[in-house]
């Protein structure tokens, strides 16, 4: 099989002064982290299979895709629309999962991006613990949480700085909750960190992504959002309108290659990556050929 190319960092900034692709010829995008990773390279090798000159443009900063994308430098990538509605769109308002999707979808679509069909994987943040802490202190919720932390149980949290300070992080999450914890007991280190430090101990609480594998590899319980603070992050398919114009099939291609993804199915992937160590081309593949999209 034709691999796609796919560009190094290094490349990045050169290539986006291209512009976008003429029919058949695709810019796929992708952020920078495991499953954003595993999704442009997914995505690039299903659509070079499907015959389309595929150039992969991954490893990229939200805002930096993003604006991508509307300068028409990248076609097409795999976007959250909760990520779209709070950061892109500066909607502050707590949605349903799908008045979330039609909202994004709404709005994105004066910019000329168009959502397509949103896949049953929503990875939304959360809390967790080590199981068996958990299970010894009651935990099960957030509202449990709030109830330990105000009994003055002095645990200690990790949490990455970007949700420290977002719109829908860390300060409205202790109001919505109403419980309080103090500087000295936050530990702000990068995401990727926080697993380590969860399972080995050094912090009693962890901000997770829901679909990380490491939660079920590393015994991890994810605290039920009772209040439903956290939006919905439904992983969807963003296409330039002009790409979708010069490409009418690919919609019903990406479409399909959406409903093969849901919670369990992206977890997966992922452990088998961060957990497994296994590379993520060869992941994508064989994912790609147990689903028959090879």
């Amino acid at each position: 099989m034709r691999l796609p190319h796919t560009l190094s960092s290094l490349g990045l900034a050169s290539a986006l002064l291209l512009g976008s692709a003429h029919a058949d010829e695709l810019t796929v995008g992708g952020k920078n982290y495991t499953e954003q990773l595993l999704l442009s390279n997914i995505t690039s090798q299903y659509l070079d299979t499907l015959g389309y000159e595929v150039e992969t443009l991954d490893g990229m900063g939200s805002s930096v895709l993003r604006q991508a994308q509307e300068n028409g430098q990248i076609d097409l990538y795999w976007e959250y629309t909760g990520t779209s509605l709070i950061v892109y769109n500066d909607i502050s308002e707590s949605l349903s999962a799908e008045a979330t999707y039609q909202r994004v979808k709404e709005l994105d679509a004066e910019k000329d991006i168009i959502w397509l069909e949103p896949s049953d994987a929503n990875n939304t943040y959360a809390l967790a613990m080590r199981e068996a802490y958990a299970e010894r202190l009651g935990i099960e919720s957030l509202k449990d949480l709030a109830e330990t932390i105000n009994d003055d149980a002095g645990l200690t949290f990790g949490l990455d700085s970007e949700f420290y300070s977002r719109q829908d992080g860390w300060r409205p999450l202790q109001q919505a909750y109403d419980f309080r914890v103090g500087r000295d007991d936050i530990v702000r280190m990068d995401t990727g960190l926080i697993y380590s430090a969860l399972r080995d101990g050094n912090v009693d609480v962890g901000l997770v992504f829901s679909t990380d594998g490491r939660i079920p590899a590393f015994d991890f319980r994810v605290l039920e959002d009772n209040r439903g603070f956290f939006p919905a992050y439904a992983l969807t398919p963003v296409v330039r309108e002009a790409t979708l114009e010069a490409n009418p099939a690919l919609e019903g291609q990406l479409n399909a290659l959406s409903e093969r993804f849901d919670d369990q199915t992206i977890a997966a992937l992922n452990a088998r990556v961060d957990v497994e160590r296994d590379t993520i081309e060869e992941v994508a593949t064989d994912f790609l050929e147990t689903h028959e999209l090879l």
